[in-house]
């Protein structure tokens, strides 16, 4: 019986710290779901299809904090795309916003991937959704997806025409809040140096501030972000490397709780040789109207504007996006979307919506996941049912 007792009680000893940590444990485990199935008209030289995507920011992560004293704190999160059509994209572990960081009174410090400051920024988008066929951010943004300055040199690795980026290898800085306004600023190391043709010597990097206010219905954000040394080949550059550039502007306002209007602007410049640029201007306005209990209407319009400069060429997309055609008139497009909205519950709904993308005669952009028309000028368009579960 006594060494039954003594079992017990070394056991117990052994437990007690287990079971202490385990209480003391702040590891979080979350994430969204989402399912986009739409039909669409690819327009001339496409046939017409039906596709299955998980866009919307569709990942499942783990997150945790551990309180140090003083009011500081250390924490991490790893966050991962998930694709419930078990269709592999490639994105792998740790693909989504992953950081390691400290915070306290001074603010926020961070190292890992993560939504760049410029894209943070950009608050007033509202009224469609990012990436899909929904996805607004590929025609005003080049696209809103994960990318990494450090992988390499050619323009579909580094992204040059994409503006809504979740940067891999950041520096990253947070302010405390001042009455809703948070000052957020990053860059990129430089991994892809090594990688290089030691001639040229680039560093691709990305630089990246930004002013976000939030308070009450009103949201504002202001945004510059700077890419270095990004280099083209073939068509896309005529340089060996430039510095591209942009800065946004935008905001929303959520009026009396039932309807929430946004607009953006972004203005693009790219560096295509000595003394070549080529520029881009664009906006959108959105809104989401409540209109009772869980019905919701939400739409949205992009203008894309012509590209300008003096660059004889222009910038071939990387990941999935279209790029910045040459110089020229007619080289924009309009995009509308339109949807009908119903909220099961705060984390679970469901859309039914409709979009059009009106390319002008020289330009050739595209409906999120869908290839780009073979003819320049011609226009897409889909009916798409979506729906999304957050945990």
């Amino acid at each position: 019986m006594q060494k039954k007792l003594l079992a017990v009680a070394v056991a117990g000893v052994f437990a007690a710290p287990a079971l202490a940590l385990a209480q003391a444990s702040t590891v979080q485990i979350y994430g969204k779901v989402t399912a986009e199935y739409g039909y669409a008209d690819q327009g001339d030289g496409r046939p017409k299809t039906d596709m299955l995507q998980n866009p919307g920011g569709s990942s499942v992560g783990v997150k945790g904090e551990e309180a140090l004293g003083g009011g500081l704190a250390a924490w991490f999160q790893y966050e991962t795309s998930a694709d419930i059509r078990g269709q592999n994209n490639g994105d792998g572990f740790g693909s989504r916003n992953s950081a390691l960081g400290l915070k306290g009174a001074f603010g926020n410090i961070h190292i890992g991937r993560w939504d760049t400051p410029f894209k943070r920024a950009t608050v007033g988008m509202i009224g469609g959704g990012d990436t899909g066929l929904l996805g607004q951010a590929f025609v005003f943004a080049g696209n809103s997806t994960g990318t990494g300055a450090v992988g390499g040199t050619a323009p579909n690795a580094l992204g040059r025409d994409i503006w809504k980026r979740r940067e891999a290898s950041q520096i990253y800085y947070e302010s405390p809040s001042f009455s809703g306004l948070n000052v957020l600023a990053a860059y990129s190391s430089a991994n892809a140096t090594s990688a290089t043709n030691a001639s040229i010597a680039a560093k691709p990097r990305v630089q990246s501030i930004a002013a976000v206010y939030k308070n009450g219905p009103l949201e504002a954000g202001l945004g510059y972000e700077r890419h270095n040394d990004f280099i083209g080949t073939g068509a896309s550059a005529v340089g060996t490397q430039g510095d591209d550039r942009a800065w946004t502007l935008g905001g929303s306002y959520n009026i009396m709780g039932m309807v929430k209007v946004g607009a953006q602007y972004i203005d693009t410049k790219y560096e295509m040789g000595p003394g070549r640029d080529l520029t881009k201007k664009n906006w959108m306005v959105g809104v989401d109207w409540h209109i009772s209990g869980p019905h919701n209407l939400e739409a949205s319009y992009v203008q894309a504007g012509d590209s300008k400069g003096n660059s004889p060429v222009g910038i071939a997309g990387g990941d999935g996006s279209f790029g910045v055609a040459a110089p020229g008139s007619d080289t924009g497009a309009k995009w509308y979307s339109i949807a009908y909205r119903h909220d099961f519950s705060k984390r679970t709904l469901v859309k039914l919506g409709y979009v059009r993308l009106d390319n002008d005669d020289h330009a050739s952009y595209g409906l999120g996941g869908l290839r780009t028309p073979t003819v320049a000028g011609a226009n897409q368009n889909a009916w798409v049912m979506y729906a999304s579960h957050t945990f």
